[in-house]
C-alpha cells in the first residue's frame, strides 16, 4: 500500500508539471487574410503562431480551398475571419473539412471579426444576384479604416485573453504598444489626410468605401455599375461625363483587377489610374497593417494634388 501511495504521488507530481506546460503552449491562430494575421501577431507576440489563408495580392472573395488549409484549421485554436460573406465561396469547405469543433460555429475559436465593426452599406430589403456582388450583411472591406483596425486588435486581445488567461497581461501590453504606434503614425500622415479630404475620385469597387469614410475622399462614381459587374459601354460613357463634370483626378483600384478599362477611361479624360494594395502583402514591401495604411494614404495624397 505504501508503494502504491508513492506511485500516486509521483503521478500527481508529473501531472502538476505537465499542466503548466500545456497551459503555456502558444495559441495556434489561423486567419482568412493577411491583415487579420498581422493584427493577431501584434497582439499575441511570441505567445501565438499565426498563419493566413488568402494572400494580400489575391481577391479574398476567390481563394482555392487547398488541403493544406484544412490541415492548418484542424490544429487551430482560433480561426479569425472577416465575415459578412467575404469568404463565403471557400470558407465552409475548409471549416467542414477540418473537423475541429473549436473553429466551427459556436466553438471557442470561431471568431467572426465583423462583430466588432460598425458596418457600412447594409442593403435594405431583399438581395439577389441582379444587384451584383452585394453582401446581404453589409460591406466586408472594413479593415481599411484604422479605427476598425483598433476594434479588430481589441477583439483579438479580449478573445485571446479568454483562451489563455495567463497570457492576458502580455496581450494587453502588446495591444497598447501597437495602438501607440498607430496613433503616432496617424499624427504623421494627418497632413496628407487634409490634402485628400473632399477631393473627387473614382473607385473601381465598393471596397474603398471604408477608406473614403476615413480619409474624406469623395467617391463620385464606381467603375463597376454594380459590385462585381463589369462596366458596359453606356456605364463608361456616363462615368466619363461624371469625371469631366466633377474634375476627378484619380481612379483607385486593386491590383487583381484588369486595368485595361481604367486605362481606356484615363486616355479619354486624363484621369490617373492609381493601383493601391487593399491588404498587407499586396505590395511586397508592405509587411504590416500600419505600413499598409501609410502607403495607401501617401499614394492617394500624391495622386489628388
Amino acid at each position: 500500500m505504501h508503494g502504491f501511495k508513492k506511485l500516486l504521488m509521483a503521478a500527481a507530481g508529473l501531472a502538476a508539471l505537465a499542466a503548466p506546460a500545456a497551459a503555456q503552449r502558444p495559441l495556434r491562430i489561423v486567419t482568412s487574410t493577411t491583415d487579420l494575421a498581422d493584427l493577431a501577431s501584434e497582439v499575441c507576440g511570441n505567445r501565438c503562431t499565426v498563419v493566413h489563408i488568402s494572400e494580400g495580392y489575391q481577391d479574398p472573395h476567390f481563394v482555392e480551398a487547398k488541403p493544406s488549409f484544412i490541415l492548418q484549421l484542424r490544429n487551430a485554436d482560433v480561426f479569425a475571419f472577416v465575415g459578412l460573406e467575404l469568404e463565403v465561396g471557400w470558407m465552409p469547405l475548409l471549416v467542414d473539412g477540418a473537423r475541429n469543433p473549436k473553429v466551427r460555429p459556436g466553438g471557442t475559436g470561431y471568431l467572426d471579426v465583423s462583430q466588432a465593426i460598425r458596418v457600412l452599406d447594409r442593403p435594405g430589403g431583399s438581395v439577389d444576384r441582379s444587384q451584383g456582388d452585394v453582401h446581404a450583411a453589409g460591406n466586408p472591406h472594413y479593415w481599411l479604416d484604422p479605427e476598425n483596425g483598433r476594434r479588430i486588435a481589441r477583439l483579438f486581445r479580449d478573445r485571446f485573453s479568454q483562451l489563455a488567461p495567463a497570457d492576458a497581461p502580455t496581450f494587453a501590453r502588446n495591444y497598447a504598444a501597437w495602438e501607440a504606434r498607430l496613433n503616432a503614425a496617424e499624427r504623421g500622415w494627418a497632413g496628407q489626410i487634409a490634402q485628400i479630404r473632399g477631393k473627387p475620385v473614382v473607385a473601381w469597387h465598393t471596397s474603398w468605401r471604408y477608406f473614403a469614410e476615413y480619409n474624406g475622399m469623395n467617391i463620385v462614381g464606381f467603375m463597376e455599375p454594380k459590385p462585381g459587374v463589369p462596366p458596359s459601354p453606356s456605364h463608361l460613357a456616363g462615368l466619363i461625363a461624371t469625371i469631366r463634370r466633377t474634375g476627378a483626378k484619380v481612379i483607385v483600384m486593386e491590383p487583381y483587377y484588369d486595368r485595361r478599362t481604367a486605362d481606356f477611361v484615363s486616355q479619354r479624360t486624363g484621369i490617373k489610374v492609381l493601383v493601391l494594395p487593399p491588404s498587407v502583402g499586396g505590395v511586397r514591401s508592405i509587411t504590416d497593417y500600419i505600413q499598409l495604411m501609410q502607403y495607401d494614404v501617401s499614394q492617394l495624397a500624391a495622386a489628388v494634388r
